[in-house]
């Protein structure tokens, strides 16, 4: 593991760092930013799930969380988006190969080589935080995502129900079986097997009987993706079928950039805040 950067900023570090992955089989990498609480003890995290052609860089350039992490005492945590480097499959258009990971282990090939960004975020990520930040209290933890993102921060919670106190998502891609976007992706990474598919779609999870402690969702009233690629009314009336909390907000005028999500980001945070204690 390697810190490429290590910056101070409210009183907190911001860190890039490098390492080795072994779930990809290429190098990765993330961001962490440690609040000045970790100095004297251990702090809750907030890990944060980046969209389609992102990289860590986005959200921890235009994500505008520091300040409101400092002053929580949280530790916000952000991952690429996909394997990248020599060999790593890609293919032409922005919403399939590199950075377009979908949060998945693709089983078909050329994608199963390098295409494991499933057991990155679930296994390998947050056994090596552990191990290197002590700071990071991983009995308190919570997720969120945007657009992409979102869809993993949903699935991730939903098949991880004991290790998330709260889940929030910024225009999620919530059921990608039924959408454009998911059904381009999950035909390469995963095949024609649509059964195959339901795991990682939350709607479809949640009318199977999972479910998630705290959910929160905003969505972008002016985003060009809400009717064809997001559906947020899926979710909607999948809660609603299965006594599922949730609170949706429709945010008039918004669309789908960080200028949205770095508008809510402070509310999120202090929701999260609250569950997470």
């Amino acid at each position: 593991m390697q810190i490429s950067s290590d910056v101070l900023s409210h009183g907190g570090r911001q860190l890039v760092v490098t390492h080795d992955s072994a779930a990809t089989a290429t190098p990765m990498t993330f961001s962490l930013f440690l609040p000045p609480q970790a100095e004297q003890g251990k702090v809750p995290l907030v890990t944060y799930l980046s969209g389609l052609t992102c990289t860590h860089a986005n959200v921890t350039d235009k994500g505008e969380y520091r300040r409101s992490c400092a002053e929580l005492g949280l530790a916000f945590l952000a991952p690429d988006t996909s394997p990248r480097g020599d060999g790593v499959a890609d293919e032409e258009g922005w919403d399939i190969g590199l950075g377009a990971g979908f949060y998945v282990d693709a089983t078909e090939a050329p994608w199963s080589t390098h295409y494991r960004m499933w057991s990155y975020v679930t296994k390998e990520l947050p056994a090596l935080v552990a191990a290197e930040f002590p700071a990071l209290d991983l009995d308190r933890q919570a997720i969120t995502g945007h657009s992409m993102g979102g869809h993993g921060a949903l699935t991730v919670a939903l098949r991880h129900p004991a290790r998330f106190r709260s889940v929030s998502a910024f225009a999620p891609i919530v059921a990608p079986s039924q959408v454009p976007w998911g059904e381009k992706a999950f035909s390469r990474y995963l095949g024609e097997n649509r059964d195959a598919w339901s795991a990682h779609d939350a709607v479809a999870l949640i009318a199977s009987g999972d479910r998630l402690p705290a959910l929160k969702v905003d969505v972008g009233g002016a985003d060009p993706f809400l009717e064809r690629e997001l559906r947020p009314e899926l979710l909607e009336e999948a809660c609603r079928a299965a006594g599922q909390p949730l609170e949706l907000a429709v945010r008039a005028g918004y669309d789908h950039s960080y200028h949205f999500v770095s508008t809510f980001m402070a509310d999120h945070l202090q929701w999260h805040a609250r569950h997470l204690g």
